[in-house]
């Protein structure tokens, strides 16, 4: 849901012209609002996306702007923009992913636990892991990346083998009935036999394992390493289709440009928050440290008739998870039925009112730019 060439939305209303959501936004370019229309060149900034999950999707990193931009010189056919990518992740379901680089101690802890995982890394960039522990930061995230790329750019041949011996190892341990869960013996078995023989499979042991609650976010910002796993979530990211891959994938994989980009920061806390509104109870607020997006969630109970939907100095989508409603503005003719999967392009500073069509209770989550 957005204006990228690749993915331009399509209009559904027959009596409008234009035929996708990029060519009614050239063409009326106030509904961006003013600040977003100067900010970025009179298009939407953002991308809006519902995914679920079954296979792990790729480990991967999206690149900052100034990386973007020499990708797409260089590769315009695997990076076809030259826009920086951060995104977030709303669950909707149960949902995992792997995210960031676990604190320093934990991946020690994997490389005493998991043979084939250690001789992967091997002995020297190990030892340096170790040592980095009382050291400062820096030498911590050298040492770090030194692990990683060892890991990563291991012979393709050498991979398998390490990651048979592993796989077979924990299905013993499983048949004989013992709880392999201290090296997320079930996780790596699933990836495994989505993607055998995949590198990727001993990401596990370097990112953080994340399993978010329904409402539950992640941020990803430029070169944090990330995989989804499994589950329903909403997805908003800024408007750009560049992704760096190393693993997990049948797709184009670039290890020498991810283990250069990533940010080798061990960090525990990945969840993010969201902000309740002042204005409006049902209002919760997933703003980003980034210009280019912010997602809000509205659950409203069955019992309220009627809801007006917070106007805003900026083009958004809205999205129905949950009820059915009749929206109408001040500019529409007729008013819009919208149900479960419906989405309303709605123009900055424009009133939108929401009838609930049955007294049950509404799920929305909404798109926009806020400035």
């Amino acid at each position: 849901m957005g204006s990228h060439p690749r993915g331009d939305a399509k209009i559904l209303d027959d009596r409008i012209s234009q035929k996708t959501l990029g060519q009614w936004i050239a063409e009326n370019q106030d509904c961006l609002g003013s600040k977003v229309k100067d900010m970025f060149h009179g298009k939407l900034p953002f991308l809006f996306k519902v995914l679920s999950v079954e296979t792990a999707l790729s480990i991967q990193a999206h690149p900052n702007k100034e990386l973007a931009e020499k990708l797409h010189l260089q590769a315009p056919q695997h990076y076809p923009d030259a826009n920086h990518k951060p995104e977030m992740a709303v669950a909707l379901t149960s949902f995992q992913g792997l995210c960031g680089f676990r604190p320093v101690e934990e991946i020690l802890t994997f490389l005493t636990k998991v043979p084939e995982f250690q001789f992967l890394i091997g002995d020297k960039a190990a030892t340096q892991l170790k040592q980095s522990m009382g050291g400062d930061s820096r030498s911590m995230a050298s040492a770090l990346q030194s692990c990683f790329s060892h890991l990563m750019k291991s012979e393709k041949k050498v991979v398998v083998e390490q990651l048979n011996l592993l796989v077979k190892r924990i299905s013993q341990q499983v048949a004989a009935g013992n709880n392999m869960e201290d090296i997320y013996g079930e996780l790596l078995l699933q990836l495994h036999q989505q993607y055998p023989g995949d590198i990727g499979c001993f990401a596990i042991y370097f990112l953080n394992l994340l399993t978010l609650k329904p409402g539950e976010a992640m941020f990803l910002e430029a070169n944090v390493p990330h995989a989804y796993l499994k589950g329903d979530c909403v997805e908003c990211m800024a408007c750009s289709d560049n992704t760096v891959r190393a693993g997990l994938t049948p797709k184009f994989i670039d290890v020498p440009t991810l283990c250069e980009m990533l940010s080798y920061t061990p960090t525990k806390d990945r969840l993010f928050l969201p902000a309740q509104s002042q204005e409006d109870p049902y209002l919760y607020i997933y703003d980003p440290p980034v210009p280019d997006f912010t997602v809000m969630k509205m659950q409203v109970p069955g019992s309220v008739a009627e809801y007006k939907v917070l106007a805003v100095d900026s083009a958004s989508i809205l999205l129905v998870v949950q009820g059915r409603v009749t929206a109408s503005t001040p500019t529409t003719q007729t008013p819009i039925p919208l149900q479960r999967g419906g989405v309303l392009f709605i123009g900055a500073n424009e009133r939108v009112s929401l009838k609930l069509a049955v007294p049950s209770d509404l799920l929305l989550f909404r798109a926009c730019c806020l400035l």
